[in-house]
């Protein structure tokens, strides 16, 4: 993939998650997120939602499909979650 449209999950990823994990072991409330064209991307969004990132940015023409992206990782997440908590 394009690594100025997708995130590359596995390398940049790893440091995302490093930099969220340690962010957050600092400064417990700290809002993190990610701005630019990998905001728009909805690969990318997901990846956030899982890695635990507060938010995305990205260009006004790319919103309303990082909207439906975000809604997207929003729904998966809470599924999860709940089938994990056996509700």
């Amino acid at each position: 993939q394009d690594p100025f449209v997708s995130l590359d999950q596995e390398g940049v990823g790893e440091l995302i998650r490093i930099a969220v994990e340690r962010g957050r072991k600092t400064r417990p409330g700290i809002k993190l997120g990610i701005c630019g064209e990998h905001g728009g991307d909805p690969a990318s969004i997901g990846f956030c939602e899982k890695a635990g990132l507060d938010y995305v940015s990205c260009s006004p023409f790319r919103v309303p499909i990082a909207r439906l992206a975000a809604a997207q990782a929003a729904v998966r997440a809470s599924a999860s979650s709940s089938a994990v908590g056996g509700a």
